[in-house]
């Protein structure tokens, strides 16, 4: 095998290094100590996860003090050359974790004394409370920098405190301090809540299924097949960027670590091809971020998703799978058409085959084998992860390394350490989405939504992007998305909703149990419902609706798995949305990591990895305005070629290149194919005549740079 780098590595890390976290070296006594309370831990969660019984709120304080212990350690209160300074920090990290593990300690051992006094606290209970609340603050503060802590400290005290002195619709009566100090560590509403319990669960054992998995040597297996079945077209380096970081994607979950680990040998790659730097490091950066959209992991929001809508885990990950395959196609796309304008040639990548590759590591594929059949089985998702991370080791013995004592503890260390950081995240965040329960602001965010947009669905659409990018800019995308999905997914849902009883009501097709519900209110307009009836006049009939009524109504007009995949699109198309920080500056950290590798100014790579990925922001569309999820199978398909085409169609038009070169008027063709294609109109002949017309333009580019060149 041939590997190409660029003989910076050394460089590379170090430049690297400013992307990471400071953490203490893993060679010392605190290192150690991480690492055994790292095993210690995994397997913990290992048995809480498949055959424990305890209970969550327990389980979820247990988390919660553990990966504090370890985040306190892992990350120094702060950094410092002076080693009297050191002995002092890591005095502090463990006083700090020790604290935490006293806070879950109490709450074990004197939650039945708080019931049985009235839930009247005492000195120690307001102690334990503040303590476990600041500790969460400061571990947030550690990995993520000063705003998930601000904006937790906002949410908190507007609830007790400020909350009452805003008048208008975000005004709020306020609750005393003692009850929200209970709701939000003694209660299962708070940090040790709903979102711990999808930590300390779907997430922490995913994490530690892709810790396994790296380390039997699946991400080699990865990347090889990516350069074997990738690296021999036309910009070859490029496509072994898309198709790596997507298939990493399904194993790590993490856009920056998708960077940072393949990135450091497609980005030289490209550039030896003859790539542009910045290029480059845009494909990287556009490709990685396109590993939180594939499953089975998604970043956590598979999990995340299916808590929200109480649809499976494994229905999530079947609908998600398509428009993840349709991002990296229109990522693929931008590779094939810089490719031709930048003459990139061939580089020997691998000197193998496919079929070499495939079977030297084939059976590195029996985990997600065995993953996959479970949750098909009927498995939960922990307990198939708990189940496939021993398949891991297992087919690690039909390898040439099989995975022995050592490599199991160094992977059970790993994904505690891997975990540490997401697992605070997760807690701390819990505190937000309490607030939002407690105080109804989540409904008063979407009626204030709703209200701005005046009803249009385009409008809430770019009200969420551009929210989502202000929140991402100072939280990482699951964050950003537990949020957004809190405030503005019931006025989504709600608009999507009543875009599909809007056609319903206009084609005279509204169910006879859905017109009862205007016998309640009007009698004399149900005779309107019988025939057809234009757009306006239909707003007009469903306006005469109460709010109180629509809801019931959309129940009896729309059927549970319709209403179930309108949720679903909703939140997709949020998820999707809160990705773009990952490539929209002024914030986007998997655009820096792919600079500080490819030597390209941060910024302007952060330009050129948001202009790739756009597919960001179009199959959202597809989500809110045509059936591609929820649809029939030949909706589904029919929908995905087309946009197959509609997306290549698009990138022609941005880029003024196709095969050749675009004179003006071909690439405004191009943009009008692109329309015809992607916008939703449910006329085959359009979408026919587009797909032919993009056809023509690509050909004609085709022959008119084979013309060009054998001219020269």
């Amino acid at each position: 095998m041939a590997t190409e780098t660029n003989g910076n590595d050394q460089d590379i890390s170090e430049k690297l290094k400013g992307l990471q976290l400071p953490q203490r070296p893993e060679n010392s006594v605190t290192g150690k100590i991480i690492y055994w309370v790292g095993v210690v831990f995994a397997l913990t969660h290992i048995y809480f996860n498949t055959l424990g019984t305890w209970s969550e709120l327990y389980v979820a304080a247990i988390h919660f003090s553990g990966f504090a212990f370890l985040c306190a350690l892992m990350v120094p209160v702060f950094n410092s050359s002076n080693v009297a300074k050191q002995k002092l920090a890591l005095v502090l990290d463990l006083l700090l974790g020790v604290a935490a593990v006293a806070c879950a300690l109490y709450l074990i051992g004197f939650e039945d004394a708080l019931y049985d006094r009235g839930v009247k606290f005492v000195p120690w209970d307001w102690v334990f409370s503040i303590s476990a609340i600041f500790i969460a603050l400061e571990m947030a503060r550690r990995t993520t920098g000063w705003f998930i802590p601000c904006m937790i400290l906002v949410a908190l005290t507007y609830v007790f405190w400020w909350g009452q002195y805003i008048d208008g619709m975000f005004g709020f009566a306020g609750l005393s301090l003692e009850t929200l100090l209970y709701r939000s560590y003694f209660s299962s509403e708070g940090m040790f809540g709903q979102i711990a319990r999808i930590s300390w669960t779907y997430v922490f054992m995913f994490i530690l299924f892709g810790a396994f998995l790296v380390k039997s040597g699946a991400g080699d297996f990865i990347i090889d097949l990516s350069r074997c079945a990738a690296g021999r077209f036309v910009g070859g380096p490029g496509f072994v960027a898309v198709l790596g970081s997507g298939l990493m994607g399904s194993v790590s979950g993490s856009s920056v670590a998708n960077t940072v680990s393949t990135g450091v040998i497609t980005i030289p790659l490209m550039r030896k091809a003859g790539f542009p730097a910045r290029f480059a490091a845009g494909v990287e950066a556009a490709a990685s971020t396109g590993g939180q959209l594939m499953p089975p992991v998604m970043g956590a929001g598979a999990f995340i998703m299916a808590s929200y809508t109480q649809i499976s885990y494994l229905d999530i990950i079947a609908i998600a799978a398509l428009p993840a395959f349709l991002y990296f196609l229109s990522v693929g796309f931008f590779v094939r058409v810089e490719a031709k304008r930048s003459h990139a040639h061939a580089v020997e990548i691998d000197t193998r085959t496919l079929g070499e590759v495939f079977k030297g590591g084939w059976h590195f594929l029996l985990p997600l084998v065995v993953l996959v059949s479970l949750l098909i089985y009927g498995f939960t998702p922990t307990y198939a992860a708990g189940i496939s991370i021993i398949s891991v080791v297992v087919s690690s013995w039909l390898s040439k390394h099989p995975m022995g004592i050592k490599e199991i503890l160094d992977s059970l260390a790993q994904g505690s350490r891997n975990m540490a950081t997401t697992a605070m995240l997760l807690i701390s965040v819990g505190l937000v989405v309490n607030v939002v329960a407690m105080t109804g602001i989540g409904n008063t965010f979407s009626l204030m939504v709703t209200e701005w947009a005046g009803g249009s669905l385009l409008i809430t659409l770019v009200l969420i992007a551009l929210a989502s990018l202000i929140l991402g800019m100072g939280l990482p995308v699951t964050a950003a998305y537990i949020v957004l999905a809190t405030l503005s997914a019931p006025a989504l849902y709600g608009l999507m909703a009543e875009s599909r009883l809007l056609d319903l009501i206009a084609t005279g097709t509204l169910p006879d149990a859905a017109k009862t519900i205007f016998m309640l209110i009007d009698m004399d307009k149900v005779s309107l419902l019988s025939a057809p009836m234009s757009e306006v006049d239909a707003k007009a009939l469903l306006s005469s609706i109460p709010a109180d009524f629509k809801g019931q109504l959309l129940e009896q007009a729309l059927p549970a798995e319709a209403l179930a995949m309108i949720l679903l699109s909703a939140h997709m198309i949020i998820f999707w949305l809160s990705q773009d920080s990952n490539v929209t500056p002024p914030v986007c950290l998997t655009a820096f990591a792919a600079a500080a590798i490819a030597k390209t100014p941060p910024m302007a790579t952060g330009f050129t990895a948001w202009k790739i990925a756009k597919g960001l922001y179009i199959v959202p569309l597809l989500f809110a305005y045509t059936n591609f999820i929820g649809g029939t199978t030949a909706e589904v398909l029919s929908i995905f070629v087309f946009s197959v085409f509609g997306l290549y169609a698009f990138v022609g038009f941005m880029e003024g290149y196709l095969e050749g070169p675009l004179n003006l008027m071909l690439r405004a063709l191009c943009g009008v194919c692109a329309i015809a294609l992607l916008w939703p109109h449910d006329q085959m002949v359009v979408s026919l005549v587009g797909v032919a017309g993009f056809i023509f333009i690509f050909m004609f580019s085709r022959k008119a740079n084979k013309d060009s060149l054998q001219t020269v």
